[in-house]
Order: structure tokens, then sequence, then C-alpha cells
């Protein structure tokens, strides 16, 4: 994710036989077809997205499809390399446009996912119920000793999730001149399980998240009011002050995929659905045991009029 975001939730299509020796892209025999490369980010979201599609690329258009992990920016490189075809939810990067959309010309925007990407520091329902003006960040170093750690150093500990998310938590911090320390739980699950077990066993938790995320449907969490978002306030890094922006999450694609991935290419750019889809789809994944395969099976079996849509004529 724009974890500036960069993050959720990059999943991203490379293709080998799409983007690359793509002469058979177009046709409509499915033994002609390439193979999509599909590289997972570290947060469940994406890979909802990812496995939904794959499974389309698969079963309704004949493309095989290969599964294989890239950090979210690294994938970006890989527009110029010809290794990454499309990434499919992408949280702004518009420094990364610029560079590789605007001046390198190697990659284009392919549409929105229709997933609206929400970025901010929340702390469990019950500590917002017991301490009302928690969700002020004005009032956070009033509460700095409940969220101290052994690894805040003597601070309050902001959690946040995988280290390859590039956030604005630490300039944030230091901005506002707040008593916190920023501390990487390691993964998201990681930072789900800590989100988990600070409603349940009451533990204050000052951590920051995204939506669209499942949890969101299972356990009530408050989101911290920071500085109003507004244009520009976070364009440079170091400065950041600002509250995340809301975002509209999309779709980037390398240029030669664009041009020349045919059916896919179609696919991935007419590819839209809600929250609550991607939602669905990550619950599946997370909590109910499925593997890519099948949680997208399921999807694609009771949802054919959201999806039908998106296959090419």
């Amino acid at each position: 994710m724009r974890w500036t975001l960069i993050t959720s939730t990059t999943l991203l299509l490379a293709v080998a036989g799409c983007g690359g020796a793509s002469s058979t892209a177009g046709s409509d025999s499915p033994s002609a077809k390439g193979t999509v490369k599909i590289a997972i980010n570290p947060w469940v979201g994406y890979e909802a997205n990812a496995a939904v599609l794959g499974y389309l690329l698969e079963h309704e258009l004949g493309y095989t499809v290969e599964e294989k992990n890239l950090k979210e920016e690294i994938a970006w490189q890989g527009f110029e390399t010809g290794e990454v075809d499309v990434i499919v939810e992408n949280w702004g990067h518009d420094d990364l446009k610029k560079t590789y959309i605007d001046e390198k010309k190697v990659a284009v925007n392919a549409g929105p996912t229709g997933n609206d990407g929400i970025i901010g520091w929340y702390v469990p329902q019950w500590m917002a119920d017991k301490y009302p003006d928690i969700t002020d960040y004005k009032n956070l170093d009033k509460y700095a000793n409940l969220f101290k750690t052994s690894e805040s150093g003597g601070k309050g500990q902001l959690l946040d999730g995988d280290p390859s998310f590039v956030t604005n938590d630490a300039a944030l911090v230091s901005n506002l001149k707040l008593n916190y320390k920023v501390v990487y739980s390691g993964s998201e699950a990681a930072l789900i399980k800590a989100a988990q077990q600070a409603t349940a066993q009451q533990k204050p938790l000052l951590f920051y998240f995204y939506e669209p995320q499942w949890l969101f449907a299972k356990e009530k969490y408050v989101r911290v009011k920071l500085p109003t978002y507004t244009a520009g306030c976070d364009a440079d890094p170091k400065k950041v002050a600002c509250d995340y922006p809301d975002y509209v999450l999309d779709k980037i694609a390398s240029k030669k995929f664009a041009d020349t991935g045919g059916a896919a290419y179609q696919l991935i750019k007419n590819f839209t659905w809600t929250n609550d889809d991607q939602n669905l789809v990550a619950d599946y994944l997370t909590n109910q045991g499925m593997d890519h395969e099948r949680a997208a099976g399921k999807w694609v079996k009771e949802h054919e009029a959201t999806w039908k849509p998106w296959i090419p004529s």
C-alpha cells in the first residue's frame, strides 16, 4: 500500500508471454496463451485481488498463472526490466508514477480497482470508550505510558506492520512532537494478531492500519484524528505532519503489456469490485483455510454478475 503510503493489502501481474513473448496473447486458443506471473505483496487484500484475477485468467481465458513474492516498490522496477506487467492494487505512489509513467514511459494507469483505501492510526473500541479523548492526537501524550513496551524505549509504542510498508509514521511522530516510537510487528499477520489480542485481552494498543481489511468486519476499532490532510501536505516525506489521504486504489500496467497483452490486459483493466468483495475473499484466505484457487473459485461461483462484465467480448 502506499505505505506513505506506500499500502493491504502489491500484487502484481508480470506476464511472461503476455508482456514478453506475447505474439500469442490475443489468440483464442488456450494452448497459445502466455503465462501471467502474479507477484504477491505482503497483505491479504492484495492477495484477494490477485487470486480472483488469476483464477479468471486461467479458467475463463486460458492463460497460465504463476505467483511469486515481490516487495511493493521493487515490483515497479519490473516495468522497466520486463519482469512485471501489472500491479493490481496500487496505493498512491505519485513519486513512482512520475518516474515510471511520466518520465521513463514504461508504465500506464490501468484504471481503478473499485476499492477505497483508507490508512490511519487506530485504537480498539474499548479504549475509545474508556478514554474518549484518546482519539485526538493532541491527547496521545497523556496516555503514552499506557502504550509503553519493552521495544519502545520508555516512550509510547505505535505499532506498524511489515517494515517494507513505507509509511509516514516516523515523520508524523517526530513532526507532531509525540512521545512515541514506531515499532514494527514484522508482518500484516502479526499486526492483526496484536489488534485481536488488544480487544480480547483489553490490552492498550495504538496501531497503524488500513481498509479494505476483513478485520473491520469482525471487530471494532476507532481511528485517531490526526491533522487534516490537505493537498501537498505530504509532498516532503520528512516534513509530513498531516493525516493520510483517502486513496482511490488503482492498477498500473507496463506499457508493453498494455500494448500486447490482449485479453489478459483487458480483463485486468476491466476488473473493479468493492471493499466488501475484497474483504470476503480475504476472509476466505485468512480465516477459512482456503488457498487462492479455492477462495477465488468460491467467490467466482457466487458472484457471476460481478465478474462477467470483466471478461473481454
